[in-house]
């Protein structure tokens, strides 16, 4: 009566709880022919038995209770469509399968963390790789999962939009140009057909560019000499803050030197590809008086690889804030003076002396040419300029501060 029972109305819950294993594997019929396969061990699954071209098959649906009865029944309806249509269930199902797993491969974190991937192996320095790892994660749960060829125009913007909704605009256009290079990626592995980042263009707010600030004056130059040889802190960040004048490198760069990149003999520093914003390597003349502050570093590669380690651990450098609090230490706010601004001092100071060709001062800043003719003839031009010139602006900041 029971068998009757369910082959009318089908399963219900309470009669696949009843249902124990035997000990060979049986069916618990439902109905249209849907069934519950119950295997010795106890587990259960959802299959349907159906001809196919002249064969018997067999698809399953589903592992009870993951799936369940009224979700079996939705699968099953699912199948008996197609084969309405003709089509094989099993086949049907391995193909989307194969769908899956290749959306997956071309989902657009799969293609942003194979662009990753590819700029470590171009030993892109690591600070560049954090950075775009930051922005990346910033579209990720809006963006990460879609395919990368379905996604549009407008989900970008939705996403750079909430980045601008926190007033970092200038941010939300950072991350537009890491996408667009994550879309270009795409387009040159067969993933995508088009970067649609490129459509963006004058859709984010454009933020007023605000310039580092910086003591570009002769009479300020010389006050603020005068006040960094007054620096009472620690030592090695006092002998950091006296260098990096002399050198007008970017702080990053005077952070991570490592005395391995020092030929004293020649007196140059000569800063690896993977450390320079611009990937090429870039000598510096050491001046005299740059000699001099070097020397007063008491530690050698022995202690740390690094002529400025971190106060916490000598395998680390200095902190990346550490020249700028000493300046805020010495009473210059950050609206007056900063470690990158040393740049801006030399360029402007070194440019109306008159006494160098503007190129070997772009050189001594590492700033690439944009021409490509142009940067390929003056690539190793100007080092006996840059030698005389480096002296000369280390007497000059001697001058000034007296």
């Amino acid at each position: 009566m029971a068998e009757e029972t369910i082959r009318k109305s089908g399963l219900n819950a309470a009669w696949i709880a009843r249902a124990k294993p035997k000990e060979k594997p049986y069916k618990l019929s439902d109905r249209d022919g849907l069934y519950l396969f119950i295997k010795p061990s106890g587990s259960r699954y959802w299959r349907m038995n159906y001809r196919f071209g002249g064969a018997q098959r067999t698809i399953s649906f589903g592992r009870y209770p993951e799936l369940t009865l009224a979700e079996a029944r939705e699968s099953l309806l699912e199948a008996r469509k197609l084969l309405g249509k003709g089509i094989d269930p099993v086949d049907h199902a391995k193909l989307e399968r194969i769908a899956d797993t290749m959306a997956a491969a071309s989902s657009f974190k799969a293609v942003a963390d194979e662009w990753l991937e590819k700029a470590r192996l171009e030993q892109r320095a690591a600070m560049t790789i954090k950075k775009y790892e930051w922005q990346l994660g910033l579209v990720m749960p809006t963006l990460g999962k879609r395919p990368i060829a379905k996604i549009t125009t407008h989900e970008v913007l939705l996403a750079l939009k909430k980045i601008e909704r926190t007033k970092k605009y200038y941010t939300a256009g950072s991350v537009r140009g890491t996408c667009s290079q994550v879309f270009r990626y795409a387009i040159a592995t067969a993933r995508a057909e088009r970067d649609v980042c490129r459509d963006l263009r004058g859709a984010l707010v454009t933020p007023k560019v605000v310039h580092r600030p910086a003591i570009t004056t002769p009479k300020e130059a010389g006050a603020l000499m005068r006040s960094i040889e007054e620096y009472e802190g620690d030592a090695l960040t006092r002998i950091a803050l006296r260098l990096l004048p002399h050198l007008f490198v970017r702080p990053g760069e005077l952070r991570h030197a490592e005395w391995k990149e020092f030929d004293f003999e020649r007196r140059v520093w000569t800063i690896p590809e993977h450390k320079m914003k611009m990937r090429r390597p870039h000598a510096v003349p050491l001046s005299r008086q740059a000699m001099e502050i070097i020397r007063e570093i008491e530690h050698d590669v022995t202690f740390s690889p690094y002529l400025f380690p971190s106060l916490r651990t000598q395998d680390r450098p200095m902190s990346d804030n550490t020249i700028n609090a000493a300046l805020r230490r010495l009473g210059f706010g950050k609206d007056e003076m900063t470690a990158h601004g040393f740049r801006a001092l030399a360029a402007t100071l070194l440019n109306e002396m008159g006494l160098w060709n503007a190129d070997a001062i772009e050189r001594q800043l590492a700033h690439v040419e944009s021409n490509a003719v142009r940067k390929a003839y003056t690539r190793g031009q100007y080092w006996d300029e840059r030698v005389r010139m480096m002296q000369h602006w280390s007497d000059h900041l001697d001058q000034l501060r007296d």
